[in-house]
C-alpha cells in the first residue's frame, strides 16, 4: 500500500511541473482540455518519470521506509525521504547528462525534485502523525514483560508510559528477589518465564538484568522459540552514550559505544540558528532593555548589569551576563547562606534568597534577567540552547561522568528548564544535560525554545 501510494504522489510530481512548464494554464483549465496540451517529448520525458519512480522507490526500500518502525521519528523519516530523493535525483541527472537523446528542462527537473520530496514528506508526515494517535489509543498494542523489577527495570517501564505511540503495554515482571511491586504484578520468577509469555500473550521482551550472561542466553533462546522478540537493556546504559555500532571479529560479535556530538554541518546549522534569533531577540527586546535597565538603577544600588565568570565550552572561561537581581556584592554574601542551599551537588540556590531585590525577585519569577545572555549567544560564547553555564568552582566538584556536558557550548535555555529547573535533583539535572548532548538535533533545539515559553509564563521551578 506505501510503495502504491508513494508511486501515485511521484507520478503526480513529475507529471505536473512537466505539464506547467510548457501550458500556462489553471488547474481547472487543465482538467478540461486534458488532451489538448503541449506535451514535447512525451515519450523520452515518460521513460526518464518511470526510471525516476523507480529509483526513488528503490532508495526509500533501502532505508526501509516500507516497514512499520514506530521508534522513527517524522523528522528523522523526512531525512530519509530527503536522502532518497537526492540520490534518485542525482542518478537521473547523470543518466540525463551522459544520455544527451534530448532536451530536459531544468526547471523541469527542479520542480519535480523538490515536488517528490514535498509530497512524500507531507503524506508520509500526515500518515506517521494518524497512526501514533492511533497507537497511544490502544490500536493494535504489543504485550510487554519485563525481566527484572529492578532500578533499570523501572526506569525502563518509565520511559515506555511517557511514549504511548510505541504501542508498549506493560503487562509485568519477572523476578526472583521481588515478590510485589507498585503498579505492575510480579508475575512469577524467572524460570516461570515460558509458562507467562504463553498464558499473557506476550509480544516482547525486555531483559534488564545482562549481566548474568548465560541466564540471558537461555532466554533470548527460549524466547526465539516461543516467537517473541527479545531485547536487552546493556549494561553500560546509564553512561551518557551517543550511539553504538555492531561489529565482529570473527565469529565474536561486539559492540562499539561512541560520542556522536555535534560537527560539522549540524554545528554551522546550531550556530546559524543562534546568530538569526538572537539578533532578531536583541533588536526586537531593545525597548524592554532599556525599561528594566532603568527600573533596577532606580530602585537599588549597584550597576544594571551582573557579570560573573562562567564555564563555556572546553571550560574556557567567559563573562556571562545577566540583569542585577541581587543587591550590590551579593556575592560576599553568599559564604553565609550555605546552610540554606536547597539544592543538592555543587550548585547554590535558596527558594526564598534575602538578596534578591523586589524587581529581582519579579524578574526571575519570568525569567526576564536571563535576556542580556542573547549577547552572549550573539557573541558565540553561549547557544541558545544547552547546558547551563555553571562557576569554576562548581565545576571543580564535578564527577568525571558530568565534565562532558562541557563539551558544548553552554545554552540560555535547556532539558532541564523545561523539566522543573529547581524541582529536580542535579545527578538528574546532568543526566537530562548529557542527553541532549547525545541526542541533539535541530529539531530538538526548536522544540526546546517552544516549550521554554510555557515554562516561564507559568514560572514553573522558578525562584
Amino acid at each position: 500500500m506505501y510503495i502504491l501510494i508513494d508511486a501515485v504522489f511521484v507520478g503526480v510530481s513529475t507529471y505536473l511541473p512537466y505539464i506547467f512548464r510548457y501550458n500556462r494554464l489553471s488547474l481547472p483549465q487543465l482538467l478540461k482540455i486534458g488532451s489538448s496540451l503541449n506535451l514535447p517529448a512525451l515519450s523520452s520525458y515518460s521513460l526518464i518519470f518511470l526510471f525516476w519512480g523507480i529509483m526513488t522507490v528503490l532508495f526509500l526500500a533501502n532505508y526501509r521506509l516500507y516497514g512499520t518502525n514506530r521508534e522513527l521519528s517524522i523528522l528523522g523519516e523526512t531525512q530519509l525521504i530527503f536522502k532518497s530523493t537526492f540520490f534518485s535525483s542525482l542518478i537521473i541527472g547523470v543518466v540525463i547528462f551522459l544520455s544527451k537523446t534530448f532536451i530536459f528542462s531544468r526547471i523541469v527537473f527542479g520542480e519535480v525534485s523538490i515536488s517528490i520530496f514535498v509530497t512524500l514528506s507531507l503524506w508520509r508526515g500526515i500518515k506517521r502523525h494518524t497512526v501514533r494517535k492511533l497507537v497511544a489509543a490502544g490500536y493494535n498494542n504489543l504485550n510487554v514483560l519485563i525481566v527484572g523489577a529492578g532500578k533499570v527495570g523501572k526506569n525502563l517501564t518509565k520511559e515506555i508510559n511517557e511514549h504511548p505511540y510505541l504501542g508498549l503495554k506493560m503487562v509485568g515482571y519477572l523476578d526472583d528477589f521481588k515478590e510485589k511491586d507498585d503498579g505492575y504484578d510480579i508475575l512469577g520468577k524467572i524460570k516461570d518465564f515460558e509458562a507467562v509469555v504463553r498464558q499473557k500473550f506476550i509480544d516482547e521482551v525486555f531483559i534488564t538484568i545482562p549481566s548474568e550472561r548465560r541466564l540471558v542466553s537461555n532466554l533470548v533462546t527460549k524466547g526465539r522459540g516461543l516467537g517473541v522478540s527479545v531485547r536487552v537493556v546493556p549494561d553500560l546504559y546509564e553512561l551518557a552514550i551517543g550511539g553504538i555500532r555492531a561489529h565482529s571479529i570473527g565469529f565474536l560479535p561486539l559492540l562499539e559505544y561512541y560520542d556522536r556530538g555535534i560537527h560539522g554541518a549540524d554545528l554551522f546549522a546550531k550556530r546559524a540558528t543562534d546568530i538569526c534569533l538572537s539578533g532578531l531577540g536583541l533588536l526586537l527586546l531593545s525597548p524592554l532593555f532599556l525599561i528594566l535597565a532603568i527600573i533596577i538603577k532606580l530602585t537599588s544600588k549597584g550597576p544594571v548589569f551582573y557579570l560573573s565568570e562562567r564555564c563555556g565550552k572546553n571550560k574556557q572561561v567567559f563573562n556571562f551576563y545577566k540583569f542585577r537581581s541581587m543587591l550590590k556584592d551579593a556575592d560576599k554574601m553568599r559564604d553565609g547562606l550555605q546552610d540554606k542551599n536547597e539544592m543538592d551537588g555543587p550548585v547554590f540556590k535558596i527558594r526564598n534568597d534575602p538578596r534578591v531585590t523586589r524587581i529581582g525577585r519579579f524578574m526571575r519569577r519570568f525569567s526576564l534577567d536571563e535576556l542580556p545572555q542573547l549577547w552572549n549567544v550573539f557573541k558565540g560564547d553561549m547557544s541558545l540552547v544547552g547546558p547551563r553555564p555553571p562557576i569554576p568552582d562548581e565545576v571543580g566538584e564535578y564527577e568525571d561522568w558530568q565534565l562532558k556536558r562541557l563539551n558544548i557550548k553552554p545554552g540560555i535555555t535547556c532539558l532541564w528548564q523545561i523539566q522543573g529547573r529547581s524541582e529536580i535533583s542535579f545527578k538528574e539535572w546532568m543526566r537530562l544535560d548529557l542527553w541532549y548532548i547525545d541526542n541533539w538535533s535541530l529539531w530538538l533545539d526548536l522544540k526546546i525554545l517552544f516549550k521554554t515559553i510555557p515554562t516561564v509564563i507559568t514560572r514553573k521551578g522558578a525562584y
